[in-house]
């Protein structure tokens, strides 16, 4: 039994409930992923203190006694990171002893699906840097981390069977062989093209935009497409017309080269996620989605 501790909190000025039991500091880690060409990327920052000091390692840090674990995850993320407003879920808590070489810590670990063209990533706080690794090409890495990004790796690909949360990681407008591809790099897993669009077009988890009605709001967008006309091969480029373009300007281009011969026309359909399904559901109503991708 614990013997009563002598010394009394400002919460309990009697001592009552003030135990001598040694007692753990609890810390939070973020995995960050994010999906650069055709590789998986994680967000990493090099530390700038001791322990580990010059070893990369997962963002975040100790709980501090007046927040929540998840203000903690949060807080810690931004400081080091400058990345924010994304949505951080709880995975996992590692617990290990031998874990932290500063003593008995034990970390809750969180997962979150970013685009990193929307988060400009400098390193702050005890953080002298970051930056995004290829999953499949990390850094020697501090604590427990490996084993961390082994757990948080395989609990991402469970939660794709299950969750639409691939389309964090996709632009707003996007094909559906982009969004397979993120699939099969996530999974490992090769999927059949014609049986996945058609899962994906009875999910109700796309909009189809339409090209015929592809504009842009913004002049210079239309101008710069102009000036390329007698280019085939630049106007069927999605990434030169984004590049052109403003990201918040773009709700959809057209992609048809106009001088083109007729027999070179080919109507590409891009999609968007329909934003009246909520990427985090969990309820029954969602159940379409359920194994969407187990084949």
């Amino acid at each position: 039994m614990a013997l009563i501790s002598s010394k009394c909190g400002k919460d309990d000025p009697k001592g009552e409930y003030v135990y001598e039991y040694p007692r753990p500091a609890m810390t939070a880690d973020n995995v960050i992923f994010g999906f650069g060409g055709n590789k998986l990327q994680i967000l990493l920052v090099e530390r700038g203190i001791e322990p580990f000091k010059g070893s990369w390692a997962l963002p975040g840090g100790f709980l501090r006694m007046s927040e929540t674990i998840e203000e903690c995850a949060r807080r810690e993320l931004r400081e080091e990171t400058n990345v924010h407003d994304v949505y951080l879920e709880q995975f996992h808590v590692f617990s290990d002893p031998r874990r932290d070489p500063r003593g008995r810590v034990v970390t809750v670990a969180f997962i979150a699906l970013v685009r990193p063209s929307d988060h400009a990533v400098i390193g702050g706080d005890d953080a002298s840097n970051a930056m995004w690794f290829d999953v499949d090409m990390l850094p020697p890495l501090a604590f427990d981390h490996l084993q961390i990004i082994d757990k948080a790796r395989v609990y991402l690909k469970e939660m794709l069977r299950i969750k639409p949360l691939a389309f964090n990681l996709l632009d707003r407008v996007f094909s559906v062989d982009e969004l397979r591809n993120v699939y099969e790099v996530i999974t490992g897993n090769t999927y059949d093209r014609r049986n996945f669009y058609r899962k994906l077009m009875q999910s109700n988890l796309l909009k189809d935009v339409d090209e015929d009605s592809m504009v842009a709001s913004e002049s210079h967008c239309s101008m710069s497409m102009h000036s390329d006309a007698n280019n085939a091969d630049v106007l069927s480029s999605k990434e030169h017309l984004i590049s052109s373009c403003s990201k918040s300007d773009l709700i959809s281009l057209s992609l048809k080269n106009e001088d083109a011969p007729k027999k070179s026309k080919r109507k590409l359909r891009f999609f968007r996620f329909n934003e009246d399904r909520d990427l985090n559901n969990d309820s029954d109503e969602d159940a379409s989605i359920k194994d969407l991708f187990s084949f």
